[in-house]
């Protein structure tokens, strides 16, 4: 199974402030549902309660919350009390691509225990204020794929690229 991330990304490192996203980038939404749709989506907690509950589970995906927390419970979602258990969860599916989608916790654990594949990458071109940091990368370690611009306009207000990176075997 490829384990995949996907994120949008300041080129401060920042993805959130105060629990949500810090910029409206509609298209980003739309590049995210593209590429999750039909797949199983691995959350921490706390992103997976920012997402507006009317959202809430991202439909068209199964959805798995990762939480330490053994009474939690998320209507129409799994829950998992480890990123391996949630992993495990997803194999024993046959998914054949998960994706871990956020917050900062689940990055960081996702990518300092380097079990992430591939990285489905928004860089937004622009420094954010915000109390969230995504993981750093090492660019000797991924190879990238594809990469497409889309500037600024009406509907964004930072120009952005979508970049799909893959881990290099060591």
């Amino acid at each position: 199974m490829i384990v995949s991330a996907i994120a949008a990304v300041a080129e401060n490192g920042i993805i959130g402030h105060q629990g949500d996203l810090p910029w409206s980038l509609p298209d980003d939404m739309a590049w995210f549902q593209r590429h999750t749709m039909g797949h199983h989506v691995i959350t921490g907690r706390r992103n997976y309660e920012s997402i507006p509950p009317k959202y809430r589970p991202l439909k068209g995906r199964v959805n798995i919350v990762v939480t330490r927390n053994r009474a939690y419970q998320a209507p129409g979602a799994l829950v998992a009390y480890s990123l391996e258990s949630a992993l495990d969860m997803a194999r024993d599916a046959g998914e054949k691509e998960a994706f871990v989608i956020g917050g900062g916790e689940i990055y960081r654990e996702a990518f300092e225990r380097g079990v992430v594949n591939r990285l489905y990458l928004t860089r937004v071109h622009a420094h954010i204020p915000g109390d969230t940091p995504f993981p750093e990368i090492v660019p000797a370690q991924w190879q990238e794929l594809s990469r497409q611009l889309h500037k600024e306009d009406e509907r964004h207000e930072h120009a952005f690229s979508f970049i799909i990176l893959e881990r290099v075997a060591a």
